[in-house]
């Protein structure tokens, strides 16, 4: 196969047009034009076409990758699901297959874009701020894909439990009839489905003046 034509974009900065006479056009990058030593006219081996091919391929599907990072934060799970999702055109096949997807997950993690670890601690900040304990916490890094090494670590780097089930609990509070058990009951009920421990909820309670000694 020849190449009848071979140009820079003019749309985006590194990337190269390989146009082959059967009408293909190959979205390169000057490492392929180097590594392969394209230039017009070249003809191509069966072997070098097929490998410039997987190399375009790969290029795609690290860009959209990229964009999809620029976007918001994932986990390499996330990631690698989103390149090889079916597109909502049955008709159509995904972006990448899962071993071009992991290659790229891969590569992406060498460089630094792509760290279950830092994402795990960015992902228990969120939920911690919002006023989440623990086990929904991990319940999220579960459902992002997050490995299950990264999430003892990640919930270490936080602070204790204390100052958001306070914040929570002023908030629960601010206009409740303190006068009532049932009042505390309902904050009580309420921060154990965020997924706090009952002994950091009833330390909480306390400190906001609540008698804990007879059960909620």
């Amino acid at each position: 196969m020849r190449i009848s034509k071979l140009s820079p974009s003019a749309r985006i900065q590194g990337r190269w047009l390989c146009h082959l006479e059967d009408g293909t056009i190959l979205r390169i990058t000057e490492n392929e034009v180097v590594a392969f030593g394209l230039c017009t006219g070249l003809e191509l081996t069966e072997e070098n076409l097929d490998a410039l091919t997987a190399a375009a391929r790969t290029g795609a599907v690290r860009e959209k990758a990229m964009d999809l990072l620029a976007v918001r934060p994932l986990s390499r799970k996330e990631l690698v699901d989103k390149l090889t999702a079916r597109p909502r055109n049955r008709d159509k096949e995904p972006m990448a297959d899962r071993e071009t997807a992991e290659a790229v997950a891969d590569r992406l993690e060498e460089l630094g874009y792509l760290n279950d670890g830092q994402y795990a601690r960015t992902v228990a900040e969120h939920y911690t701020a919002k006023g989440y304990g623990p086990s929904r916490v991990r319940e999220e890094l579960y459902r992002r894909g997050v490995p299950r090494d990264c999430w003892e670590e990640a919930l270490a780097d936080l602070e204790g439990p204390e100052a958001s089930i306070d914040s929570f609990l002023q908030k629960k509070l601010r206009r409740a009839d303190l006068t009532d058990p049932k009042s505390y009951q309902r904050a009580a009920n309420a921060l154990a489905r965020r997924g706090y421990r009952w002994e950091d909820i009833k330390d909480g309670l306390r400190r906001y003046g609540a008698d804990t000694e007879e059960e909620l």
